[in-house]
């Protein structure tokens, strides 16, 4: 199997994780979670291509009635009452869990889509009171990721680096939850947690780009309506694929009338091509200043690079990247044998890998074999959605990761502690299984030869829109949606300089689900307050 092949396999995935696709049972990314450690699925980043998920099973295919198909649903909503105290502060709130049914134009339901909603009791005027919608990416990952992990009242108790601890897991308060600053809603697309279509045939549809858009984008139109949210200030937050689908729903929804003041983009991804294709050596280049930041945290770069901090040292090396390292690759097979050398030797100082072992891989190589190759010399993998994270290696022989640690310590913890959640806490119980991801495969991405891009919408929404602003929250340790791709696709972009103002830029030393590490979680709250505050009207 060549080397372009295994890359385009290992992509997209997401907690939160990562974004991605990949033919079920191996999801991948939310960035849609794993929903077994079995399965190896990654939370929330991209999927896999669309040349891969096609393969075999027709484009828009469902993998299995499971998750596709749904029976009859109780549509009535689940209320409870809660309290959380919050720097010292208690506040009372609201918690709604329901299926939102989704009608055709002949008034019939055609699918659910399943959510969990947090409102503040006494909040007040909703006219001032914020309105987040919240979910992963995968495609096929449910929101659970940014639900107990990021944004919601209560969280699964984590290592304060997001690794997994010792089980039975526990759950606790929050205390970076944005409650206190915006109303919440999680949602669950199509095929994803307890949402399901009525039929095959609607579930292909609503399983690629445009059925995606579309169904959330009508839920989030459904859900302002029913609960008289229109004169609400409107927020979107998505992580990895979702952050794709966020722009996709900015775009439609302002020309059905629908503006929000904000868009929150976490393990970004806009433009595919950035992190899938092999066909040129762009994506080798965007992610070479993630390989280095992983090799400089776990201390494998010289001694004069490992003293400087890690910002500066990945300014360096951004540099080499779009310039020494591009002007070798783009010579190809006619680069000089000196040349060759110092590049090598470049490589071995910024990613910590042997030179003999950059040099069999002709100067480029993917994220999965970086992830086995970095610690081989102690039996250790590397995270794709968080390169700190690591497992141990029982063989020392393979190519490329064998599963991905940044993902499997943390779904068992995610899994238990939302199951248990919505049962025991939030009263809703139904003997469905909740598919944190991998319940659509494959996805439809409306392209032939080529890859999805929402980049086109997101400046539509700019363009109409003159006071949304953009939130992007990037990772430097994130090897399913690298933070220089992300800045890569926003510098061409095209934008207005006055669209330019109003995207800010929030950078964490963590991976792809940035808000399992403590520091960052916190870092990420203040941020969106920050954020929040300059996006209401004054």
């Amino acid at each position: 199997m060549s080397l372009s092949t295994l890359a385009r396999k290992s992509l997209f995935c997401a907690p939160a994780l990562a974004l991605l696709l990949m033919p079920a049972p191996q999801a991948l990314a939310q960035g849609g979670r794993a929903a077994a450690a079995a399965a190896q699925t990654t939370p929330a980043t991209p999927a896999t291509p669309p040349q891969a998920a096609a393969a075999g099973r027709g484009r828009g295919g469902i993998a299995g009635p499971g998750p596709a198909i749904g029976g009859e649903v109780n549509e009535t909503p689940v209320v409870t009452h809660h309290s959380i105290t919050l720097n010292g502060k208690t506040i009372s709130y609201s918690a709604t869990v329901g299926q939102m049914p989704l009608k055709d134009a002949s008034g019939e339901t055609e699918a659910h889509i399943f959510y969990m909603a947090y409102t503040l009791d006494g909040a007040g005027d909703t006219a001032k009171r914020p309105l987040t919608f919240c979910f992963n990416g995968g495609p096929g990952s449910a929101s659970m990721w940014v639900h107990l992990g990021g944004m919601g009242p209560r969280s699964p108790k984590l290592q304060d680096n997001g690794g997994m601890l010792q089980p039975p897991y526990q759950i606790k308060d929050n205390q970076d939850t944005w409650l206190d600053q915006t109303d919440l809603v999680f949602i669950d697309p199509v095929g994803t947690g307890y949402s399901r279509a009525k039929t095959i045939e609607v579930a292909r549809r609503m399983n690629g780009v445009q059925g995606d858009i579309q169904s959330v984008g009508e839920f989030m139109r459904m859900y302002i309506l029913r609960n008289e949210r229109e004169l609400s200030p409107l927020f979107i937050a998505g992580e990895s694929y979702g952050t794709f689908r966020a722009a996709g729903i900015a775009g439609y929804l302002i020309d059905r009338g629908i503006a929000f003041n904000g868009i929150v983009l976490i393990g970004t991804t806009l433009n595919l091509e950035t992190i899938w294709s092999r066909s040129d050596d762009l994506v080798f280049e965007l992610e070479l200043p993630t390989y280095a930041a992983d090799a400089w945290y776990h201390k494998k770069v010289p001694a004069d690079l490992q003293k400087k901090d890690l910002k500066t040292f990945l300014k360096e090396v951004e540099a080499f990247a779009l310039g020494e390292y591009n002007t070798a690759l783009a010579k190809g097979d006619e680069l000089p044998a000196a040349e060759r050398k110092t590049i090598i030797e470049k490589l071995v100082r910024y990613t910590g890998l042997d030179a003999r072992y950059l040099d069999e891989t002709n100067l480029r190589w993917d994220v999965s074999h970086f992830a086995r190759q970095l610690l081989r010399d102690k039996h250790l993998t590397i995270g794709r959605y968080d390169g700190r994270l690591t497992s141990e290696s029982a063989l020392n022989t393979g190519e490329t990761a064998e599963s991905d640690p940044s993902s499997t310590l943390i779904t068992p913890p995610f899994t238990a502690a939302l199951t248990s959640y919505l049962r025991n806490e939030l009263g809703y119980k139904t003997d469905m299984y909740y598919y944190p991801s991998g319940g659509v495969q494959p996805w439809d991405y409306g392209v032939q030869n080529g890859f999805g891009d929402t980049t086109t919408q997101l400046r539509n929404a700019l363009t109409k829109n003159p006071y949304m602003k953009v939130l992007i929250a990037a990772g430097y340790y994130d090897l399913a949606t690298p933070y220089f791709a992300v800045k890569y696709t926003f510098n061409h972009m095209g934008l207005h300089p006055e669209m330019q103002k109003r995207i800010d830029w929030a950078y964490y030393e963590a991976g792809h689900m940035l808000y399992i590490d403590a520091k960052s979680h916190a870092k990420m709250k203040h941020d969106f307050g920050e954020f929040l505050s300059g996006a209401l009207p004054k």
